[in-house]
């Protein structure tokens, strides 16, 4: 299934003694190239959080990516499902600015809760907690900043799979699993937008 979000992101406040701003030490192991003056340090760097909204659609049905390991055939159900979730996440970045040219970026770490609607399926809500990793590819003095994220959890849906309904949700405790990639715009170091796609999977994993 993809998911076209659209995310805005704001970096919580700090303490009012402030905290030392990356933009003014390179990290270990930095050329020489690498330590000269680059704004994406004071939007990038380790141990700042971010708060972050997310919300998308969800109409495209498929099989599960990774039918292939688990020996189940690559297909779809008979019952199809439309979502759509509303994320909320606290984002926690583990390191500044690093790495070779082309994946050149940081990591960050992610808790999430969210509220899944259901307009199409016989379920009509999910709430989950999911968290994951991100990692961010940003070029030099650049506002855009590509990222590919995976992220998992477990949540509570209504299922109706018990309750005689074919091809629905098997139980009410149901996980998560997320891949998404897109395109981070910096507005300033506090503001963020993105847009992106993302493959949700949801099941009972065989419980």
């Amino acid at each position: 299934t993809e998911i076209y979000t659209l995310s805005l992101h704001d970096a919580l406040p700090i303490s009012s003694a402030g905290a030392p701003s990356y933009s003014k030490r390179a990290p270990s192991g930095a050329s020489s190239r690498d330590s000269k003056p680059d704004f994406n340090r004071d939007i990038y760097y380790r141990n700042k959080l971010e708060l972050s909204f997310e919300s998308g659609w969800l109409p495209v049905n498929i099989p599960l990516v990774f039918d292939f390991l688990v020996g189940s055939p690559y297909t779809t159900w008979p019952l199809h499902y439309t979502m759509q979730p509303n994320i909320l996440s606290l984002r926690w970045q583990l390191d500044g600015i690093g790495g070779p040219v082309i994946l050149r970026g940081n990591w960050d770490f992610t808790f999430s809760g969210s509220l899944t609607l259901i307009p199409r399926g016989h379920e009509t809500r999910y709430i989950a907690f999911d968290y994951g990793v991100r990692r961010n590819f940003i070029p030099r003095n650049s506002r855009i900043a590509p990222y590919y994220e995976m992220r998992g959890g477990a949540g509570n849906i209504n299922a109706k799979g018990p309750h005689g309904v074919f091809y629905a949700q098997g139980q009410d405790l149901t996980f998560t699993l997320m891949m998404g990639s897109g395109a981070r715009y910096n507005l300033n170091p506090r503001t963020s937008i993105e847009v992106g796609a993302t493959y949700m999977h949801v099941s009972n994993a065989y419980l």
